[in-house]
């Protein structure tokens, strides 16, 4: 059976020629359509507004009155509050004084991955304000020579290594402070590459860095290739772009030796020259809390050992920690540290600022700290107001962490070492509290404690059972 063969219609009925000599006959379209002009926003707003009704004129009164009678309401409710305001503000003390005309800087959307504006420096609303006995309590307890203390830097470090390898070659001539040297070993061409990134980085402002510059946290002999950079000729926004790739990309012990010798020596010179800390920098210190040992081991711990941090450091540095989140085993090997280091006048601001944080220290960090401040029994120097403010905040965060017997000692130690404002409150908050081990009493028997402080609780959790703490290494 053959196939069925299929009838093929004529689509067009009309041929070309046709349609061309006469198009109208065949429908065709001879004027362009006409173009439907858009109307625009201001039009489109007449023509609602015609629509709408019109508001009475007593009606529009009326609203008006109202509306005048609400601000004035708002306005006299501000000014009591901001009497207030000003009157909690000058009795916070030298910390919250100090630390005031900080601006909150946690939020980066303003700032691209990129870069920052050239313009852009992280400044204070107003000076810092000390009193004369303050300032002069705080610069007692600091180690001689602050104003000519010279923080250690990667330059240095390298130029330590090229004289000792050279001191065991036998080598006469060494090279001196100020000196280009460059470590024989490395390639030429290597040298003039990473000398050429120095360059560009020294001028820095937004923008991709070189990917010569990305490769270096890869290198084993990373240290050397840094330092052809020359990192003490960096601006602010490329340290900034160092501190997010290097932190990123070591590990904590290689990201502590980045910040000690390339990011502390910027902030300190910076803070120093400029009396404020640029705000890439100061972002580059939230950078570096991400390793939270390597932050306390390659920033705090050097500042608080050196004895020279001065008054300004020691805010800036704070205000870093309030606005970061850092674990507590972290910050309790850091607390006992400082505790442990000879006093310095601002060691006083880093521990109130650890205190306030409110951790779950362990015993072993509680009982330094009664050491710490007990050691000042016989101190004959006059103490800043910021380290009874420090003592003041340890006993009202763990009074009932302190044993009895630490508490009789401190009480002898506010005596010899009084303050009329604060050594009051402090006798009250020893006094009204159970030490460590004791039963609570009737009065604190029904008052809500914590999971972690609910020892024995359902769903509790006992501090003596968590696991032993670790000390960071030297």
């Amino acid at each position: 059976m053959g196939r069925k063969k299929r009838d093929y219609v004529e689509k067009h009925k009309q041929s070309l020629g046709d349609v061309l000599e006469n198009p109208e006959t065949w429908g065709v379209r001879t004027q362009p359509r006409p173009h439907k002009r858009r109307k625009s926003e201001g039009e489109e707003e007449e023509e609602d507004l015609a629509q709408e009704e019109f508001v009475p004129a007593g009606m529009t009164n009326r609203i008006l009155k109202e509306a005048r009678a609400q601000q004035e309401e708002l306005e006299a409710e501000a000014v009591p509050a901001a009497a207030a305001a000003l009157a909690a503000g000058g009795a916070r003390g030298l910390v919250a004084a100090a630390a005031k005309g900080l601006r909150d800087s946690d939020s980066e959307d303003e700032f691209s991955d990129g870069g920052y504006a050239s313009g852009d420096a992280y400044e204070y609303d107003e000076e810092i304000e000390v009193s004369p006995e303050d300032e002069a309590a705080l610069a007692a307890f600091m180690a001689p020579g602050a104003d000519t203390y010279h923080q250690k830097t990667l330059a240095d470090m390298v130029l330590e290594k090229i004289r000792e390898r050279q001191a065991a070659a036998g080598v006469a001539e060494l090279p001196r402070d100020g000196e280009d040297v460059i470590p024989g070993e490395l390639d030429p061409k290597v040298v003039e590459v990473y000398q050429g990134v120095g360059k560009v980085l020294s001028r820095y402002t937004a923008g991709k860095v070189p990917k010569a510059f990305k490769v270096i946290p890869n290198l084993q002999n990373w240290e050397e290739i840094l330092y052809l950079t020359e990192p003490e000729s960096w601006t602010p926004h490329a340290v900034y772009q160092a501190t997010r790739m290097f932190v990123s990309n070591l590990n904590q012990k290689m990201s502590q030796r980045f910040l000690v010798l390339v990011l502390l020596p910027h902030v300190r010179a910076d803070i120093r020259k400029n009396r404020r800390l640029h705000f890439a920098l100061f972002q580059s210190l939230k950078k570096a809390t991400y390793k939270a040992a390597a932050f306390y081991k390659g920033l705090l711990l050097p500042l608080c050992a050196s004895g020279t941090c001065n008054l300004r450091e020691a805010v800036i540095f704070t205000s870093v920690i309030k606005r970061t989140s850092i674990p507590v085993l972290h910050s309790a090997a850091a607390m006992l540290r400082i505790a442990e280091m000879p006093y310095s006048g601002t060691n006083s601001f880093f521990l109130r600022v650890l205190l306030d944080k409110k951790y779950a220290l362990p015993y072993r960090v509680v009982d330094a700290l009664v050491d710490h401040f007990l050691r000042f029994k016989t101190e004959e120097r006059q103490l800043p107001v910021v380290w009874q403010q420090t003592l003041l905040c340890f006993v009202q965060r763990y009074k009932t962490e302190v044993r009895a017997e630490d508490k009789e000692a401190l009480r002898d130690l506010v005596k010899r070492q009084h303050h009329y404002a604060l050594t009051p409150e402090i006798l009250r908050e020893l006094d009204s509290s159970r030490s460590r081990g004791e039963a609570p009493g009737a009065a604190e028997a029904g008052a809500p404690v914590s999971k972690l402080a609910a020892a024995g609780a359902p769903g509790g959790e006992d501090p003596r059972d968590l696991a032993p703490m670790i000390i960071m290494d030297d």
